[in-house]
């Protein structure tokens, strides 16, 4: 009964708009949501409670409830419907589930949904201390808000998000929600809208609301699509920017160009004066000279721009200058210059090294040459030294063998009274003194020989010549004696 008289209602409305020759009644439309409204609502079980649905419209829209489905009407005595909302007195454990306020009119209808939760009365809800508010979890990346693309290019909306329990997104377009073709095509996940080939159509305020039993937040984008013109490139934002690197580093120049079509992107380096044979080509722009650069893949963008770096590594002194970024299409060139330092390098030089290893005798050639020298001189020395000494002299150890007497001491009575004709000595004598004792020797027995009558006589140089004969005789017994040869 209450439906049929709303529609009378609503057809009395419509004719009068007929009556009075409008098109349409200038404020008519469907029901919308005038306040923003928790959706999840807990009450303790005994109290009472009242579910607001903010709807308005005109013609003013007709008001239903449901629970779980069912439609609420004045059988339930605990349940009264209001105007704007929905009142529960002494409330039960039955009374939760789900409640939808549903406003229609001859334009529409809106919906505005409720999850009811009812705890005992001494219970502490498990919300109090387990909810978390939502909040962004990315902000850097919402930071620009205002944003314009040409047409055919695509934007992507972010609102990433996070709380407890997992919050709920929806998307509006101008405060009205966008229909699930609409979202379902522009979303490549849960928290992301992406718009694709845009047209003039979808210029507007995009707005994310983000909601769960702890609280609602919002973030909302201006997104303008900007007719495409045939014109020469713009070089947007601020790249290139002047530079400074310390020596040997690694630095890059950014430039970002907007262009109808894809434009062709090149860096230069002006050419000083006394750079100029360094290099094999140059172009002449003006008064000056530059030389064009290797330039790398141009990169397009989202928002329609086209993108290129130009890396430098390992920097050095001559790479210091003026760098430009050109960029061009058929209708047209721009460009902008900025200026890289280069620091000067503060490590102190290094010093040249030679390769001595490779020209040099390896270590143990180094230690064997000297050592085998030394050896073969002392051995040398020592043959030496042995060679210059036949008998030992008095006093070492050898002479003082007592069973080795020298054939001298056996002979001293031969060599003690020698003819006063005989000009011969035995050599023996010679071989086991020493030179002065031998001329004492030599004195003291012409002394004892000739008395005072006979003078003394000293030979200053002797040279012996001593050799060895053994004889054999028949009866077995061996015979050796010595010839000893000198001269005065």
């Amino acid at each position: 009964k209450e439906l049929a008289n709303h529609q009378a209602l609503l057809l009395v409305n419509v004719c009068a708009c007929v009556r009075a020759r409008v098109r349409v009644c200038p404020s008519s439309g469907p029901p919308r949501v005038s306040e923003k409204v928790a959706h999840r609502q807990t009450v303790r079980l005994g109290s009472a409670i009242k579910l607001p649905c903010p709807v308005e419209g005109d013609p003013p829209p007709l008001i239903m409830w449901t629970k779980d489905g069912r439609n609420i009407h004045s059988g339930w005595i605990r349940f009264r419907i209001l105007r704007m909302g929905l009142k529960i007195k002494e409330v039960e454990a039955d009374d939760t589930g789900t409640y939808i306020c549903k406003a229609t009119n001859g334009f529409g209808s809106v919906n505005v949904n409720y999850t009811l939760i009812v705890i005992g009365k001494y219970e502490i809800p498990f919300i109090l201390w387990s909810l978390v508010r939502p909040r962004f979890t990315q902000p850097a990346k919402m930071r620009k808000r205002v944003i314009a693309r040409p047409v055919g290019s695509s934007v992507r909306l972010k609102c990433t998000a996070s709380g407890t329990p997992r919050p709920d997104i929806v998307w509006l377009k101008d405060d009205q929600p966008l229909t699930e073709r609409e979202v379902g095509e522009g979303r490549q996940n849960r928290w992301t809208l992406t718009l694709k080939n845009l047209t003039p159509a979808h210029s507007g305020r995009y707005t994310c609301r983000v909601s769960n039993r702890a609280g609602e937040i919002n973030a909302t984008y201006k997104v303008e699509v900007i007719q495409r013109t045939n014109s020469k490139p713009v070089l947007t934002g601020t790249h290139p920017l002047n530079t400074t690197v310390d020596y040997g580093g690694t630095t890059s120049f950014q430039c970002k160009v907007r262009s109808d079509v894809k434009p062709v992107i090149q860096w230069l380096k002006r050419v000083e004066t006394n750079e100029e044979s360094r290099y094999n080509s140059t172009i002449e722009v003006g008064d000056h000279r530059f030389v064009v650069l290797p330039t790398g893949d141009v990169w397009s963008r989202p928002d329609g721009s086209y993108l290129n770096k130009l890396l430098i590594t390992r920097a050095k002194e001559e790479d210091a200058g003026m760098y430009i970024c050109l960029g061009a299409n058929t209708m047209g060139y721009s460009f902008r210059s900025a200026f890289l330092t280069v620091l000067p390098d503060t490590k102190p030089p290094i010093m040249p090294v030679f390769p001595a290893a490779s020209n040099s005798l390896p270590w143990p050639v180094i230690i064997g040459i000297p050592a085998g020298i030394v050896f073969i001189f002392g051995t040398v020395l020592l043959w030496f030294c042995q060679s210059r000494k036949q008998c030992p002299p008095p006093g070492s150890p050898a002479a003082a063998i007592p069973h080795r007497v020298p054939p001298c001491r056996e002979r001293e009575r031969s060599c003690a009274a020698p003819s006063s004709g005989s000009s011969s000595l035995d050599k023996d004598c010679v071989s086991a003194l020493n030179y002065e004792e031998y001329l004492a020797q030599q004195q003291q027995l012409l002394l004892n020989q000739g008395g005072a009558a006979i003078s003394a006589k000293i030979y200053p140089k002797i040279y012996t010549d001593i050799h060895t004969h053994t004889h054999s005789h028949v009866d077995g017994k061996v015979h050796q004696h010595q010839h000893i040869h000198f001269q005065c």
